[in-house]
């Protein structure tokens, strides 16, 4: 892979990875729900999850997609679904403190590297970058799409939480962060519009 598709890569990397998507809404909703430091775990399974969901397309799930299109529907309805319960589940969060600690979490590691496989922004990002940028499918080139997902992630997603953990100063009360989490479960559902009418 030259320097200039590499570069090219970066930049295509970086504007996917830092507009805004699940993942950036979620990671900026846990920002003001949680802190930086508690939602750390969430940001590291975003970065790791997706960059080895990258690998396992580019080593043959895109295939399945060719000789089977109907699983890519299954697949868009299955993550629509999840995504539209995901949006009520962050619109009906009560601060931690209302529920004694206990029912309040933040996303885990594991949760949001499995979380990478129901999200159509994923998706699309992974397909686009092995069929762009990997088209020879060589273990290498895999590698370096995957590689530099994952590190182009963590500044992008960094920045959504601290904007998140910046607005808890705002959010002291409980109905300024209701309105907050309704607004960002709003958004993640109006993130689900390019995907139903593409």
């Amino acid at each position: 892979m030259s320097p200039e598709v590499i570069l090219a890569l970066a930049l295509f990397s970086l504007v996917s990875t830092i507009t805004p998507g699940p993942n950036n809404l979620m990671v900026m909703a846990s920002g003001a729900n949680f802190g930086f430091r508690r939602t750390l775990p969430h940001m590291l399974g975003i970065s790791g999850g997706f960059a080895l969901m990258i690998l396992l397309v580019g080593a043959g799930l895109i295939r399945v997609f060719d000789l089977y299109p109907v699983t890519h529907q299954i697949l868009t309805v299955l993550s629509v679904g999840y995504l539209l319960w995901l949006s009520w589940k962050i619109a009906n969060a009560a601060p931690p403190e209302a529920k004694g600690g206990e029912g309040a979490k933040p996303m885990t590691l594991i949760q949001a590297a499995l979380f990478q496989w129901v999200n159509p922004k994923a998706w699309t990002m992974a397909v686009t970058a092995i069929t762009v940028y990997a088209a020879d499918r060589s273990l290498l080139a895999i590698l370096i799409v995957a590689l530099i997902f994952g590190v182009v992630a963590i500044p992008c997603i960094s920045l959504w939480t601290v904007m998140g953990q910046q607005m808890r100063r705002i959010l002291t009360n409980p109905a300024r962060l209701r309105v907050f989490n309704w607004t960002m479960a709003a958004l993640l559902v109006a993130s689900l519009i390019p995907l139903v009418y593409h």
